[in-house]
């Protein structure tokens, strides 16, 4: 198993391919399921991946956009906090309450229920609920 979180995409273009707006690509993310998905090409030449925000993909090659990608979730974009963990299981939808989160962690044979933000790290064995505004 790769140390760290490693990012690769599938070469189906010549290696002296560029990419370029418009190109839709699949990325795959191992360990990280919530970031592997196929993006579009904006009209900027950037990618927007979910916890790393936007990454340009313009006059790279599929090769040399990966190796950006996995730079940017090697340099602490992917931590083990309730965020990750929220966008691994699809996001937040419209209606989240994204300020706090609710944990359930087992303490001493109990669970104990936090209110906690995003940024919390998460342990093996804990909950995380995202609760609904009204509004």
């Amino acid at each position: 198993m790769p140390a760290g979180p490693v990012a690769y995409a599938p070469v189906v273009a010549p290696p002296d391919y560029t990419l370029d707006s418009g190109d839709r690509l699949r990325v795959v993310v191992f360990g990280q399921e919530g970031l592997t998905n196929a993006y579009l090409v904006d009209a900027a030449g950037c990618i927007d991946v979910p916890l790393i925000g936007q990454v340009l993909a313009r006059g790279a090659t599929t090769e040399e956009l990966a190796y950006r990608i996995a730079a940017k979730l090697r340099n602490g974009f992917i931590r083990e906090t309730a965020e990750t963990a929220v966008a691994i299981a699809g996001g937040f939808t419209p209606r989240a309450f994204r300020r706090n989160l609710t944990v359930d962690r087992p303490v001493a044979g109990r669970i104990v229920r936090m209110s906690v933000p995003p940024s919390f790290p998460i342990r093996p064995g804990d909950t995380v609920n995202v609760q609904e505004r009204w509004f």
